[in-house]
C-alpha cells in the first residue's frame, strides 16, 4: 500500500507539473501574442481599425449665383442631399434592402445591380439630389452602410425665359450649356475633403478634421435685363401663336457698351425639368443658326455708295419697270417704284435700285464694308457654339453674285451678328465687342464707318419707319425709331430656295436722337402674312416700347425730326 501510495503521489505530482507547464506555456503564448498585438503590431492594427471607422469624403462647393444687371437672381444653387452606401456593408444586410428600396423609390433589382457593380468599391451613390428632409427619413431607418452627403442642385427662378442664355448644369453641378458652361470655372468653386468618423452601421457620427478646404464658387453678373428678357419672350411667343410660325428670336444690345440686354428664342425649354428634352431644345439659335439677312443688308450697300463719293442721298436711280436683268438672271421688286433717289431706294427697299447702285462699284468694296461691320465673323460673345456665318471673298465675282449680295443673298449671318452691324450705325460708325458680362461706362470701339455716313443712313432708316416706308408698324409712339425690314426665302435642303417658306426680319434702334437700344427680331416661317414689315416689325415695336419705358428713356418724337410717327397700319399694308 505504501508503494502504491508513493506511485500515485508521484503521478499526481507529474500531472500537476504537466498542467502547470501547459498553463505556463499558454500564458507565455498569450503574453507573447499580447506583446505582439500591443507593442509590435499596435500601429498596424490601429490603422486598420481607423480605416474601418474613419473615412475621407468630398465636401461639395456651392456654385456661384448668376444675377442680371439689376441684381435679380437668374441661377442659384440650393442645398440637396445624396444618399450613398458602403457597398460591402450593405451587401451583408440583404434583409434591409426592401425597406431601403421602398424609401428611395427603387426596386430590389436596382439595388442588387448597384451592389454587384460596386461591391469592390468603398462608395456608391444610391440617389442624388434629394430634398434634405427625404434624405433624413432614409437615414432614420439606420440601415447598415447607408448615409447621406450634402450636395447642391441648380435652380433657375425665371425658368424658360432665360434658358437658352444660361444653359444648365448636370447632376454634379457642372455647366453643360450656355453661360453655365462658358463660365464653369468661375462659378464652380473647388471641392474640399474632410475626415469623418463612422459608427458600426457606416453612418457618419463626427467630423474629425478638414483635409482640404472647400472654396465656393464666385457670383457672376450678366448684362441681361430680366425685365426686357421677360417682355421679349412674351411678345415673341405671342407672335408665334398669332402667325403659327415655327419659332422666333430676338436680340437687344446696348448701343454704347455692346452689352446684350435680352436674348431669347421660342420655342424654349424649362431648365428646372429637362426629363423630356432633346439637344434640339437646348440650341441657342441667336448664335448657332444662320440665315441670309436679305434686305436688312441694304443700309450697308447704300453706306458703301455714299462713302465712295460717287453718290449722294439725292442721286437719281431708275427702278422701272420693277425688274432688272443681270445677264440672264432677273432681279425683281414687289412693285414698279419708277424713278427714285438713292435714299428712296433704301426707304422703299428696292432690290433693283440696290443692285444697280452696287454694280456701279467694285464687288470688293461691297465685301469690304460688310466685313468691316462684322459679317462673316464671330462676335466673340461668351457663349459656346457661336458660328461665324459666311461672307465669301471671291477671286472672281459673277455679276449676279455681286448683285444679290447687295440685297442680302449669298451671305449668311447669325442674329447677334446682325444686331451688332446695326449697332455700328446707331453708334455713329463704331464697332464694339458684344458681351454678356455687365459693363460700367461707355466701351471703346473701332471706327469702321464715318460718322457722317452713319448719320445719313440713320436719317433714311428713320424714314423706313415713317408713313412712306416699309416698316410703319415698327413705330413706337412718342419716340423716333430707325430700322429696316427683311423678308427672305429659306434655303432648301435640296438646293436653291423654298418658294413659300420665309423668315421675317426687322432690325432697328431707338431713340434716334441719342440711340440707346438696338433690337433684331426674326420670325421663322410665319403662315399667311410673311413680310418683315407685317410680322417682325410689330414685335420689335412692342419690345422696344417696353425697354424704353423700363429704362426711363425720354421721348424724342417732339424734336425736329421731320418724321411723322405712325403707331399702327392697316392690315392691307406690308413691308419688304
Amino acid at each position: 500500500m505504501t508503494a502504491k501510495r508513493r506511485t500515485l503521489k508521484s503521478y499526481s505530482r507529474l500531472r500537476q507539473g504537466i498542467v502547470l507547464g501547459v498553463v505556463c506555456l499558454g500564458m507565455s503564448v498569450l503574453g507573447v501574442r499580447a506583446f505582439q498585438v500591443q507593442i509590435l503590431d499596435s500601429s498596424r492594427l490601429q490603422a486598420e481599425g481607423a480605416a474601418r471607422q474613419l473615412r475621407n469624403i468630398a465636401v461639395k462647393p456651392e456654385r456661384g449665383r448668376i444675377v442680371d444687371r439689376n441684381g435679380d437672381v437668374l441661377a442659384v444653387s440650393t442645398p440637396l442631399d445624396a444618399v450613398w452606401a458602403h457597398p460591402l456593408t450593405l451587401l451583408h444586410a440583404p434583409e434591409e434592402w426592401p425597406r431601403l428600396a421602398e424609401a428611395l423609390g427603387m426596386s430590389l433589382s436596382q439595388i442588387s445591380s448597384l451592389l454587384d457593380r460596386y461591391q469592390d468599391r468603398e462608395f456608391m451613390y444610391l440617389r442624388r439630389h434629394l430634398p434634405p428632409a427625404e434624405a433624413a427619413r432614409v437615414e432614420s431607418l439606420a440601415i447598415p452602410g447607408v448615409s447621406s452627403l450634402r450636395e447642391y442642385g441648380r435652380y433657375y427662378p425665371a425658368g424658360p425665359i432665360t434658358s437658352h442664355v444660361l444653359g444648365f448644369t448636370n447632376v454634379d453641378d457642372r455647366g453643360q450649356e450656355g453661360i453655365e458652361r462658358a463660365f464653369d470655372s468661375h462659378l464652380a468653386g473647388v471641392e474640399g475633403r474632410k475626415r469623418v468618423l463612422r459608427d458600426r452601421k457606416g453612418r457618419i457620427v463626427e467630423d474629425i478634421e478638414s483635409i482640404r478646404p472647400v472654396y465656393h464658387g464666385r457670383d457672376l453678373q450678366l448684362s441681361l435685363d430680366l425685365r426686357i428678357q421677360v417682355s421679349a419672350q412674351h411678345h415673341l411667343a405671342q407672335s408665334v401663336r398669332d402667325t403659327r410660325a415655327l419659332g422666333a428670336s430676338a436680340v437687344m444690345l446696348d448701343v454704347n457698351t455692346g452689352e446684350v440686354l435680352a436674348m431669347t428664342n421660342v420655342p424654349d425649354f424649362n431648365p428646372n425639368n429637362r426629363s423630356d428634352m432633346t439637344p434640339e431644345h437646348f440650341r441657342n439659335r441667336s448664335v448657332t443658326d444662320v440665315f441670309e439677312p436679305g434686305s436688312t443688308v441694304k443700309p450697308f450697300t447704300i453706306s458703301m455708295a455714299l462713302a465712295s463719293g460717287r453718290f449722294s442721298v439725292e442721286t437719281p436711280v431708275s427702278t422701272s419697270p420693277g425688274i432688272h436683268y443681270v445677264g440672264r438672271d432677273p432681279v425683281r421688286d414687289i412693285h414698279d417704284y419708277g424713278d427714285l433717289t438713292l435714299g428712296g431706294v433704301l426707304v422703299k427697299s428696292s432690290n433693283v435700285g440696290t443692285a444697280k447702285v452696287a454694280m456701279e462699284l467694285a464687288p470688293e468694296e461691297l465685301y469690304g464694308i460688310l466685313a468691316k461691320v462684322g459679317f462673316g465673323q464671330a462676335t466673340g460673345i461668351e457663349l459656346p457654339g457661336e458660328v461665324d456665318g459666311s461672307l465669301l471673298k471671291r477671286e472672281r465675282w459673277r455679276p449676279i453674285e455681286h448683285a444679290t449680295l447687295s440685297f442680302g443673298y449669298g451671305l449668311s449671318s447669325t442674329q447677334v451678328q446682325l444686331a451688332r452691324a446695326y449697332a455700328v450705325l446707331a453708334s455713329g460708325g463704331v464697332l464694339r465687342p458684344v458681351t454678356l458680362k455687365r459693363q460700367t461706362g461707355k466701351v471703346p470701339g473701332k471706327q469702321v464707318l464715318s460718322g457722317e455716313t452713319a448719320r445719313q443712313i440713320n436719317t433714311l432708316l428713320e424714314q423706313v419707319v415713317s408713313a412712306d416706308g416699309t416698316a410703319k408698324r415698327a413705330a413706337v409712339p412718342a419716340y423716333r425709331v430707325a430700322g429696316k425690314t427683311g423678308t427672305v426665302h429659306k434655303v432648301s435642303p435640296a438646293g436653291g430656295y423654298e418658294a413659300d417658306r420665309y423668315q421675317s426680319l426687322f432690325v432697328g434702334f431707338a431713340p434716334v436722337s441719342a440711340p440707346r437700344f438696338v433690337l433684331a427680331v426674326m420670325v421663322d416661317e410665319p403662315r399667311g402674312k410673311y413680310f418683315g414689315g407685317e410680322v417682325a416689325a410689330p414685335v420689335f415695336a412692342r419690345i422696344m416700347a417696353d425697354a424704353l419705358r423700363m429704362h426711363g428713356i425720354r421721348p424724342d418724337a417732339d424734336m425736329d425730326s421731320g418724321v411723322t410717327v405712325v403707331a399702327s397700319m392697316s392690315l392691307g399694308e406690308n413691308g419688304a
